[in-house]
């Protein structure tokens, strides 16, 4: 179920209601726990070069985390190879996990995705990915922080 709510400039579209209980912290404590790349992208709405950034060719499995708040976000069972030079998924692990804002800038109007706990910026989602969603979760790897699934015993 898409729940649409007005904030600023855009809708924001979480997947599910109450999704990770939000949590703030003003720009001078963001600072003291993200380094600068991780401030400007998560913060700034920044986005790192394609193909220089963690992740975009990563095939490890586990489990991919916001880097501000820990939040998990993705799978390594939904990511793809989308030629892009960014992690991408065809899905949010949770539904909540993932929000959805309308973002103008650029001179065009994208879907920005954000992590519901902090509202972090992580890229964007395009309608060109594979099944079964047929959506493209074009994450910046400075976002995401990666656990590692546990061997299997």
């Amino acid at each position: 179920m898409w729940i649409g709510l007005l904030v600023g400039v855009g809708a924001v579209y979480a997947e599910a209601p109450n999704a990770g209980s939000e949590w703030t912290k003003t720009e001078a404590e963001w600072r003291s726990v993200l380094s600068q790349e991780e401030f400007h992208v998560l913060r700034e709405k920044g986005t790192e070069r394609a193909f220089t950034g963690k992740y975009w060719d990563s095939k490890a499995k586990g489990t991919y985390h916001c880097a501000g708040c820990g939040q998990a976000l993705f799978s390594s069972e939904h990511k793809f190879k989308s030629g892009t030079g960014w992690p991408s998924f065809y899905q949010a692990l949770k539904a909540g996990a993932v929000g959805r804002e309308e973002d103008r800038s650029l001179w065009m109007t994208r879907t920005e995705i954000i992590c519901t706990r902090c509202r972090g910026h992580l890229g964007h989602v395009f309608q060109d990915g594979p099944p079964p969603t047929g959506e493209r979760f074009c994450v910046n790897g400075t976002a995401l922080d990666f656990k590692a699934a546990e061997a299997d015993q």
